[in-house]
């Protein structure tokens, strides 16, 4: 039997390569090719190893015939054509996880050289200036820590944080309480967060939520002289805004890894006195960049010798038998957890996974994973079918799946039910002609939709006249209605409608909407 062949092509730990060989794999290293080498080159591999250097694209892929896996040593994947991969049936991998201490770490040393002021008393020092009292720095013990997302790095910067004797409030809207007590921190809505912490750290992904959540309005609202370090994705802060806050003082001190637009190569917020950055280094230590090239080598590996399947972007974890069987069903999953995910808020203890009819012959596992995957896609950037269930974990949340063989008013059903603090809240879907997708209920309104592209999702008073308002609301601002999907629960009452667009939504246009006579809820919707 032949040997898989694996291609290097970014420089990588060395031990990488003696995992391919130890595995049962023919392994190159070859960095620092063109894109022209790399195309001649890449059709006599099946897997292709790359750090953040080599860019996969459409043109690499079509000539790579025989390449069956792409495994990214890290997390982002932005040098990845993921659609072009996926339509030539390459798995895409990553490690999201090799490097969350270093990130963290990376944090906590940006606090510190925020309350000793140390960049810039190095600076004065080695210009011969001794400025001993010129720098006047404060303590962290004692001191409160805001995190903003604690999750799998916001937990290990948690951890530290007490350790140096702080005390930590966390905004999450998905960290529930009973985790909360289990990492030891303190639950907190964010302007509560704003308003009592003496450092605030981000760890969350960037998303349409928290796009901006430090925006000079809750920079205001912010404790004067707090200090805050982003080390988790540029644009989680308005720059300009910040850069105001430390002139007026309100801000003390801001550290920045990460920045809106990369490279910086210049910002608003260089040379103000108390800023201090380093270029997105969170996860430069010689530990990551091993960590993440060993994950990714027996990920590969794995993948490539037994079939097995870990941390892929873009499939999810089943055999070659089951797989057409489950695509359709993984992909109304998917939009009933991202349907689920975009219109719930707050902490979500339990999550519940309902297949009945002919979804109950299946394997519920991936079905599962696919719901989860598409719930928590809002909350994280790195979210895929495998490391789903792992995040759900992590966050608390209890996961329950349920089979029903007997039909009910469906041949097949997948059913979404969520605990909120409002109480239990579900969407169910079905397929059409076994194959097409469809939800057919929605919050326990009778409502059938497809969950595709841009939508808006409307709750208002059952009457005459709203579709007719709402209809001309988009289009004075051109937005092109694409269907209208219309349930109620009874003549009168309270109607759902959920309608596709053929562009994304402004925000304004939202807001307008919220103000149309008898609405209730207005929201954006967004299904890949």
């Amino acid at each position: 039997m032949t040997k898989p062949r694996v291609l290097i092509s970014d420089k990588m730990d060395p031990n990488a390569e003696a995992i391919f060989r130890d595995r049962g794999c023919d392994v190159d290293v070859i960095t620092g090719e063109t894109p022209e080498q790399l195309i001649a080159r890449i059709g006599d591999y099946d897997g292709l190893a790359i750090r953040s250097s080599t860019k996969v694209t459409k043109e690499i892929l079509a000539a790579a015939k025989n390449l069956k896996v792409i495994g990214r040593a890290g997390i982002g994947v932005d040098n990845v054509d993921i659609p072009a991969a996926s339509a030539q049936g390459v798995v895409v991998m990553n490690t999201p996880f090799g490097n969350s201490i270093t990130t963290a770490e990376h944090a906590i040393a940006m606090m510190f050289a925020l309350a000793r002021q140390i960049p810039e008393a190095n600076a004065q020092t080695q210009a011969g200036l001794w400025p001993k009292n010129g720098f006047m720095g404060v303590e962290v013990t004692g001191k409160t820590l805001g995190l903003i997302g604690a999750g799998n790095i916001g937990s290990i910067v948690a951890s530290r944080a007490l350790g140096l004797k702080m005390k930590v409030v966390a905004f999450d809207p998905f960290l529930t309480p009973e985790r909360a007590v289990e990492m030891g921190v303190e639950k907190v809505d964010l302007d509560t967060l704003l308003a009592r912490a003496d450092f605030i750290t981000l760890h969350t992904p960037l998303t349409d939520q928290t796009r901006n959540i430090l925006s000079r309005e809750n920079l205001a609202k912010t404790k004067k002289g707090v200090r805050i370090v982003n080390c988790a994705r540029g644009g989680l802060i308005d720059e300009a805004a910040l850069k105001d806050a430390l002139d007026s003082g309100q801000v003390a001190g801001a550290a920045l890894d990460v920045f809106e637009t990369e490279p910086a190569k210049e910002s608003p917020l260089f040379g103000t006195p108390n800023f201090i950055c380093t270029p997105h280094l969170g996860a430069s230590t010689t530990e990551a960049q091993v960590n993440v090239a060993l994950q990714v080598a027996e990920q590969m590996a794995d993948y490539l010798v037994t079939g097995g399947v870990t941390n892929a972007l873009n499939v999810p974890s089943l055999s070659a038998e089951e797989a057409p069987k489950l695509k359709p069903y993984m992909a109304l999953a998917q939009q009933l957890g991202s349907l689920m995910g975009q219109l719930t808020t707050g902490s979500i203890p339990r999550i519940s996974i309902h297949a009945e009819g002919a979804a109950a012959e299946l394997n519920i596992k991936p079905i599962v994973a696919a719901v989860l995957a598409g719930f928590l896609r809002v909350q994280s950037d790195t979210v895929n079918m495998v490391n789903a269930p792992f995040l759900a974990k992590e966050r608390g949340m209890e996961v329950r799946e349920v089979k029903t063989e007997k039909e009910g008013d469906y041949h097949t059903l997948i059913r979404v039910s969520v605990k909120t603090e409002a109480g239990e809240r579900s969407v169910a879907g079905t397929l059409f002609s076994n194959a097409e997708p469809r939800l057919v209920e929605l919050f326990g309104i009778k409502v059938e939709a497809e969950l595709a592209g841009h939508m808006m999702y409307i709750v208002n008073e059952d009457a005459p006249g709203f579709i007719g308002r709402i209809g001309t609301l988009l289009g004075e601002n051109g937005i092109n209605i694409g269907t209208f999907n219309l349930g109620r629960r009874n003549a009168g009452g309270e109607a759902v409608l959920l309608l596709s667009v053929d562009s994304p939504v402004p925000a304004e246009v939202i807001a307008t909407a919220r103000t149309l006579p008898g609405v209730k809820r207005v929201m954006a919707l967004s299904f890949a």
